[in-house]
């Protein structure tokens, strides 16, 4: 087992600015400071990161994207002069365009990114020469979205991909792991794990619940030895230590992005991701719908869309009994110091 280091923030640099590349539309300079487009800023996850950006970089100039005006202007107001509302739909092409002409940075958080067949944002950001970044939780999602590495490279547009928490950070984690023991010599990685609990919403919106509810209509693909394998949604419990506050959890399979890259890009032959709730009767729910619920159901985003707006306001109320929190915790183990025969 290793350890991960805890980095404290340090300053940001500027933010740089796109490429030119000729027959390229040229972007207009900025008035009045470096401006960040953050769309889906108007839900809980886009909000978070607005907020926390302003804070961080009280120079910038925060765009609050969005399709509710209302919500979207009021947001704005509360993080000051220098922030306001644009009015976006990232599923209009000429809209979208618009919007990231006028910034240096977007930031893609509006989810749920499953069952989306098109990296809508990401092409854009490309045409306009805009530095992007998301928060993709979508295992085929973020693998299209890689597919765009030549295009992006050409266009001199710097992208990043499934930077959130979890995956995000948690893959930085992993890599550092792995590295590790690399660097120390160790016994080559055998096998990673990714186990994630969340406390009733976890501080999160209505967006990541119906993430979870579209990831039970996948199958879940794990790596065993180097060979892939397709689980079942919220099968393969385990009950996991995540430390001192918040103890032993019963954590599920669930088909997440950071199993296939780390598979494919850190070269480790046994991967598998988990994920867990409290209340535990949330778990019973979760694996009740994987079980009896038609496939095409889940895997219909309007649907459990419909689904999200029935459910949400009971895990809103459950909320002030359980409270809200995240945790992760992710496992290396190294060929010398254990046999095992699963992932």
């Amino acid at each position: 087992m290793g350890m991960v280091r805890a980095c404290m923030p340090v300053p940001l640099p500027a933010l740089p600015a796109a490429a030119h590349s000729t027959g390229a539309a040229e972007k207009k300079p900025s008035r009045g400071g470096l401006r960040v487009l953050v769309l889906g800023g108007t839900g809980r996850v886009g909000w978070s990161t607005a907020t926390a950006l302003s804070k961080l970089r009280p120079d910038l100039r925060i765009l609050i994207g969005g399709r509710n005006r209302e919500k979207g202007k009021s947001l704005a107001s509360k993080l000051g002069k220098r922030s306001e509302f644009v009015q976006v739909d990232i599923h209009d092409p000429s809209m979208l365009e618009a919007a990231l002409y006028g910034a240096d940075l977007v930031v893609h958080a509006a989810g749920p990114f499953q069952r989306e067949d098109k990296c809508t944002v990401l092409e854009a950001a490309i045409s306009t020469k805009t530095p992007y970044i998301d928060v993709c939780d979508d295992a085929d999602y973020s693998w299209r979205a890689k597919g765009f590495h030549e295009q992006a490279k050409a266009s001199g547009v710097p992208a990043i991909i499934t930077a959130g928490i979890c995956p995000g950070v948690s893959n930085v984690m992993a890599a550092e792991l792995v590295h590790a023991a690399r660097r120390e010599k160790a016994s080559e990685p055998e096998r990673l794990r990714f186990f994630y609990y969340i406390a009733g919403s976890g501080g999160v919106g209505p967006t990541t619940l119906a993430s979870s509810f579209l990831l039970l209509g996948e199958d879940v693909i794990v790596y065993n030895k180097g060979k892939e394998r397709k689980l079942k949604p919220y099968s393969g419990s385990l009950n996991i230590d995540f430390g001192k506050g918040v103890g032993k959890k019963d954590v599920y399979l669930l088909n997440l992005p950071e199993v296939k890259s780390t598979f494919k890009i850190l070269s480790v032959p046994t991967v598998s991701a988990r994920f867990g709730s409290d209340p535990f009767f949330w778990n019973w729910g979760m694996h009740t719908f994987a079980t009896f619920l038609p496939t095409e159901s889940l895997r219909d985003k309007n649907k459990v869309l419909k689904l999200v707006e029935l459910v949400d306001p009971i895990v809103r109320t459950i909320d002030v009994i359980a409270g809200e929190c995240v945790a992760m915790r992710i496992s290396r183990l190294c060929s010398s110091r254990i046999h095992f025969n699963n992932y």
